[in-house]
């Protein structure tokens, strides 16, 4: 009886003191399917493409938000809201939303793909503010087009089918975003395989 008490202590002991001295390089893996038993919840991942499109689009509904919104009552001129508009998007999409995506990735330039400036240098600022005010133009025309669509439609004159708000114009924005990023991918992908059968051709 004597014995078994003594290996029963000594066996807790063992095990006091590998918990004691346990770290990173001794202790053993645990699988994600271990923690779930123990835990009693399953990780839930959101799938990169649904972050990023989230990303894109609710920055640039926030900035149509506070700045087409917000400075509406002291620009009274059309022309003053978009350029100033045009201005901050190109702006926060280099310093807020680029470097959100940034962020997020898993992989280096994981996210390049979903931007259309993937510089990531202090002049980048120079080339998203031009082609901010391309997708802008964009989305003006489409919300212009739309409204003269509805209005000989339904034979109303004098009024706005579609104002201008935060959700749409950012799905409007993201749509045209997305859109030029796929052309710049698509001609890209074109001019390297042209280049590619140029050198094959020379060899």
């Amino acid at each position: 009886m004597a014995d078994k008490e003594k290996n029963y202590y000594d066996l807790k002991t063992d095990a006091v003191d590998r918990l004691v001295n346990a770290n990173e390089q001794n202790s053993p893996e645990v699988s994600d399917k271990e923690i779930e038993k123990i835990s009693g919840r399953k990780r839930f991942s959101i799938p990169n493409i649904i972050k990023v499109l989230l990303i894109k689009w609710w920055f640039s509904g926030a900035i149509c938000f506070f700045f087409y919104f917000g400075l509406g009552t002291y620009l009274k001129d059309t022309l003053d809201q978009m350029f100033v508009l045009g201005a901050a998007m190109g702006i926060l999409t280099d310093l807020l939303t680029n470097h959100m995506l940034t962020f997020i990735e898993k992989t280096e330039r994981q996210n390049d793909r979903y931007k259309m400036v993937t510089v990531r240098k202090f002049w980048s600022l120079f080339l998203n503010i031009p082609y901010a005010f391309v997708i802008l133009a964009c989305v003006v025309y489409l919300y212009n087009l739309i409204n003269v669509l509805v209005i000989n439609v339904k034979g109303i004159e004098d009024t706005v089918a579609l104002p201008v708000e935060p959700v749409l114009f950012g799905l409007f924005w993201l749509g045209f975003d997305l859109l030029f990023i796929g052309m710049k991918r698509l001609l890209t992908s074109i001019f390297r395989d042209a280049a590619k059968t140029a050198r094959g051709n020379r060899k």
